[in-house]
């Protein structure tokens, strides 16, 4: 690890994570990069087991705001997530060595994380308002539109609460089946 940097990891922490193409390139700036970052995301987040709350993928940077993942060290799933990008793209070096990490400690600081990479594209001048840019949670976490990458949101518990009450289960409460309720 570089000196001078320091993780703290395996916290529980919500983390807000920022990084940068190589040399700042706009290797992003293309609509088939930004599917493909959001696809790898997506895959990452499934195998390694951590929630999105949102992200902005910007011409020669991302931000992403998630959580720990259960499966390892969140430094290995974001070197994951950068190396299955890299490797399906034809610009070399693809990626800046390394990665900024912020610990988000409660539910008011993860809001105020969520707006500021929501505005990224507005503060940057590429649009005037979060929801003209396309590579970007923000529809999600207004509308609950549902994207490439499961944002982890109201509208997603929601989602997951309906699919649950459909179940056996979730009518007999404790996994009984349910002829012992129709008496």
């Amino acid at each position: 690890m570089a000196q001078g940097l320091v993780r703290y990891q395996n916290s529980g922490d919500t983390h807000f994570i920022p990084f940068r193409c190589y040399r700042r390139q706009p290797n992003l700036g293309v609509s088939s990069a930004c599917r493909l970052f959001e696809c790898s995301l997506e895959a990452m987040r499934i195998r390694y087991e951590f929630r999105v709350f949102g992200h902005v993928i910007m011409p020669e940077h991302v931000h992403l705001l998630v959580t720990e993942p259960k499966k390892c060290l969140l430094s290995k799933a974001i070197q994951a997530l950068k190396l299955s990008v890299a490797v399906q793209r034809t610009e070399r070096p693809f990626w800046q060595a390394r990665y900024y990490d912020f610990n988000v400690f409660n539910a008011q600081k993860r809001t105020q994380q969520l707006k500021y990479v929501h505005r990224n594209p507005v503060t940057r001048g590429m649009v005037e308002k979060p929801e003209d840019w396309p590579c970007s949670s923000y529809s999600h976490d207004v509308t609950g539109t549902i994207g490439t990458v499961e944002i982890e949101s109201w509208w997603t518990g929601t989602r997951r609460a309906s699919a649950l009450a459909g179940t056996h289960i979730s009518e007999a409460r404790c996994g009984a089946p349910s002829s012992l309720f129709n008496n």
